[in-house]
């Protein structure tokens, strides 16, 4: 804000003055939904490291099992049995707010089945056949809820910058500025008071004399 341009004016100062306490309230509600953000970003970090501890152990399971799979069944059988699964998982996506964030919610179906609903004869498989795929189907529904979590994490940290960044122009720019507008039309007020006053006080000294 050039200070050249500014109207010394009581109107001009009213306004800049009303616009001060609007960006003042502004800060004051964007602060709070920034550490608000964080707090919620921070528990949603401690649920990521859950959700990755989880994930991994039961990767490391599925690997397990399939590889014990393959010795006890061999490769075929073991093609054979994850050929006949039938149904996919169904995945929905939904929504829900954090903070006026928009976040994912995800819902899955079919993702754990019974022996029947797998598709493959049991008579003909093993119980090492049921693990694996047990395992696998548990390791399916961790990379969905880590999906969702790192979703949630990636687009609250966004918001906590974007709304860091208006933090910081408010306070750092606009109203300092603002203030200081406020400070220069203040001045040039009582200057112009004063050049007034020493005017009438010359008039006033020229008709009595």
């Amino acid at each position: 804000m050039a200070l050249r341009d500014l109207k010394p004016t009581r109107s001009e100062l009213i306004a800049i003055k009303r616009r001060i306490k609007l960006s003042e309230r502004g800060y004051n509600i964007l602060k709070m939904k920034r550490d608000g953000l964080i707090l919620e970003f921070f528990k949603v970090l401690q649920q990521a490291k859950d959700s990755r501890g989880a994930m991994q152990e039961r990767y490391e399971r599925a690997v397990e099992m399939i590889a014990l799979a393959n010795t006890v069944e061999g490769a075929i059988g073991v093609k054979s049995a994850a050929f006949s699964a039938a149904d996919a998982p169904q995945i929905t996506l939904k929504s829900k707010n954090i903070m006026g964030v928009v976040v994912p919610e995800i819902e899955s179906s079919s993702v754990r089945k019974n022996l029947t609903e797998r598709g493959y004869g049991v008579l003909g498989t093993s119980s090492v056949i049921d693990e694996t795929a047990e395992a696998f189907e548990e390791l399916l529904e961790s990379i969905i809820e880590a999906a969702e979590i790192e979703t949630t994490m990636k687009r609250l940290l966004d918001e906590i910058e974007s709304t860091k960044r208006r933090v910081n122009a408010l306070e750092f720019k606009v109203i300092p500025e603002l203030s200081e507008a406020r400070d220069f039309i203040k001045m040039r007020l009582d200057e112009m008071e004063r050049e007034e006053l020493f005017r009438l006080k010359k008039i006033k000294a020229r008709s009595s004399s």
